[in-house]
C-alpha cells in the first residue's frame, strides 16, 4: 500500500538526520555520510518494489530476483535490512554493504558511496549510527512513495541546507540555484545535447540543464550529462544526486580539471560539449602554473595565467571544450577577470578570440556565503553574423532580492536579464553592444561601468572613469607606504639614540 510522501515530510525526514548528528562532527561533513545512507536506503526500497512487481507477474521469488528486474543489484548481505539487524561495529558494517553494491554494480556505481570515514567511532558511535539507520528506516523510499523528481528536490533542499550550516566552505559545493536557473536559460539547452561542468561540486549545474527542458515538455531524459569535482566526496555525492534525479546518462569524473581533465574524444583530445555551465574556484593560487605553459591539450593560447589567479586557466580549459559548431557556455566569476592589470594580455586574445558573447554584471551575494558582486561571462563558437565582432554589456547590479541574509533572483528579475540578453542591443542605464574596436580602445577591459553607465546618473562629468580611480588609488597607496616608511625609520633613529 502506498505511503506517499509530502515534500514537507520529505525534508523533515532528511534534516532530522543531520539533527542527530550535530556536536559530533563539523556540520560541512554532514553530507559524506547522510546522503550515502539515503542512496542506500533508496536502492533497497526500489529493489524490493522491482520484486514485488515482478513477483506480482511471475509469482516466482527467484524469478522475481532476476537481474532483468532490477535496475541496480543488491547482494547478499549488502540490503538495508542487513545493515539494519547489525548492532556493533556498525559502521563497518555499513561500509562493506556499501562497498558490496559499488562491486556489484561496477558500471553504473563503482565508488559512488564516496570515501566517509565510517569506522571511526570516535566520530560516528554504535548508538549514533544506529538512530541513524532507525531513522531512515521509518520511511520507505519506494517510487511508489517517493518518485524520482521528488527525492531529488529533498537531495536539492539538504544540499542548501548544509551548504547554510557550513558557511564559507559551501560555495565548494553549492551555486545559488536562481543564478543556475538563469544561466541555463540563456543557454537554451536542447534535447540531445550534450552538458558539460568542469567544477561540478554537487552535480546542480547539470540537474538544472535537465529540469529546464523537463519544465518546457521536451525530452530530457537523452540529455548527455558530464561533470568532473575535485572533492571526492562531492563527486560522490553528484553521481548520487544525477541517479536520484532520475538521470541515467550522467559521467562525473573525480580529479583536478586544470592537470587531469577527465574527458577526452577517441583521439586524446579534450572532448567538446554543446554547453558548459561553469562556477571554477575563483582565484586559487595552489594550481600548476608550469605545467599549463606545456599544455598538452592546447589550453594556453591566450596565455599562461599569473600563478596567484587560475581563473583564466578555466576560462581557457572551457572555451577550448567547446563544440566547434554549437558550443556555448556561461560561467560563474568574480568581476576581477574584467580587469585586473596582470590578466590584460589574456583578456585582449580572448576578445580577439571573438568567442565572447556577453557579460552580465550581478549584485551583491549572489557567491554563496560571500558579499561580493557577480558577474556571468557567456561565449559562443557560433555566433549570428550581426553578432560578430560585437560584445553585449548588461549592468544587472540592482536585479537582486535579499531576504534572510540569502539573495536570489527573483522571477521578474531574470525574465528582464533574459529579454536584455536575447535582444543584444542598447538600453540606457542597463545594456549596452561595444564593438571589438571600443573595447579596444578601453585598453581591453571589459569592466562593466566603462560601456553601460549607472541607472542613477545624471550628468557623465560625475562618473569617474575606472581607470582613473584605479590610479588615484595607487597614487594613494604609494603615498601611504611611503609615510610608514618614513616612520618606521624615524622610529628606528629613536631607538638607537
Amino acid at each position: 500500500m502506498s505511503k506517499r510522501i509530502t515534500q514537507n515530510e520529505l525534508e523533515n525526514y532528511l534534516w532530522g538526520a543531520a539533527v542527530l548528528l550535530r556536536g559530533l562532527i563539523d556540520a560541512g561533513d554532514y553530507k559524506q555520510f547522510i546522503f550515502p545512507l539515503v542512496f542506500l536506503k533508496r536502492l533497497s526500497d526500489v529493489y524490493d518494489e522491482e520484486h514485488n512487481i515482478a513477483l506480482a507477474e511471475y509469482g516466482d521469488e527467484e524469478l522475481a530476483d532476476l537481474p532483468e528486474n532490477h535496475r541496480f543489484a543488491i547482494p547478499a548481505g549488502a540490503h538495508w535490512d542487513d545493515i539494519r539487524n547489525v548492532t556493533t561495529n556498525v559502521g563497518a558494517a555499513i561500509l562493506k554493504a556499501m562497498r558490496a553494491v559499488e562491486s556489484a554494480n561496477p558500471d553504473t556505481l563503482a565508488g559512488v558511496f564516496g570515501d566517509g570515514d565510517w569506522g571511526n567511532k570516535y566520530l560516528l558511535p554504535d548508538a549514533t549510527l544506529g538512530d541513524l539507520i532507525e531513522h531512515f528506516s521509518s520511511k520507505t523510499l519506494s517510487v511508489e512513495n517517493l518518485p524520482e523528481d521528488e527525492l531529488g528536490q529533498g537531495y536539492e533542499f539538504l544540499i542548501k541546507k548544509f551548504a547554510d550550516d557550513s558557511g564559507h566552505t559551501a560555495q565548494e559545493f553549492y551555486t545559488n540555484r536562481t543564478l543556475v536557473h538563469l544561466m541555463t536559460m540563456m543557454l537554451q539547452p536542447q534535447t540531445g545535447e550534450s552538458i558539460y561542468d568542469p567544477t561540478c561540486g554537487t552535480g546542480g549545474m547539470l540537474i538544472s540543464a535537465a529540469a529546464e527542458l523537463r519544465g518546457q515538455g521536451k525530452e530530457w531524459r537523452n540529455l548527455k550529462l558530464y561533470g568532473q569535482e575535485l572533492n571526492h566526496g562531492t563527486s560522490a555525492i553528484a553521481r548520487m544526486n544525477l541517479f536520484l534525479h532520475g538521470i541515467a546518462d550522467g559521467h562525473i569524473g573525480h580529479g583536478d580539471t586544470l592537470a587531469a581533465p577527465a574527458f577526452h574524444d577517441r583521439h586524446g583530445r579534450l572532448k567538446t560539449f554543446d554547453v558548459v555551465l561553469a562556477n571554477p574556484p575563483y582565484s586559487i593560487k595552489a594550481w600548476n602554473r608550469t605545467a599549463f605553459t606545456k599544455d598538452p591539450y592546447g589550453r594556453n593560447t591566450w596565455g599562461v595565467p599569473p600563478q596567484g589567479r587560475a581563473d583564466y586557466a578555466f576560462f581557457q580549459h572551457i572555451a577550448k571544450s567547446l563544440d566547434p559548431k554549437r558550443g556555448r557556455a556561461a560561467i560563474l566569476f568574480p568581476h576581477g577577470v574584467l580587469f585586473r592589470r596582470e590578466e590584460a594580455p589574456l583578456r585582449e586574445a580572448l576578445v580577439k578570440s571573438d568567442l565572447l558573447e556577453c557579460v552580465l554584471g550581478l549584485g551583491a551575494g549572489l557567491f554563496y556565503n560571500s558579499p561580493m558582486e557577480a558577474v556571468v561571462v557567456t561565449l559562443r563558437t557560433k555566433k549570428p553574423p550581426e553578432h560578430k565582432g560585437k560584445v553585449l554589456f548588461i549592468n544587472a547590479v540592482n536585479e537582486v532580492s535579499r531576504d534572510q541574509a540569502q539573495s536570489f533572483l527573483r522571477e521578474n528579475h531574470q525574465k528582464r536579464i533574459l529579454t536584455s540578453y536575447q535582444g543584444f542591443s542598447d538600453e540606457l542605464g542597463f545594456s549596452a553592444v561595444a564593438t571589438m574596436t571600443q573595447i579596444a580602445g578601453k585598453g581591453y577591459s571589459l569592466a562593466i561601468p566603462l560601456y553601460v553607465a549607472a541607472e542613477n546618473t545624471t550628468d557623465p562629468e560625475d562618473v569617474i572613469n575606472i581607470e582613473d580611480a584605479v590610479a588615484q588609488w595607487r597614487t594613494a597607496t604609494a603615498a601611504a607606504d611611503e609615510s610608514v616608511s618614513h616612520l618606521i625609520s624615524f622610529l628606528g633613529q629613536e631607538a638607537s639614540r
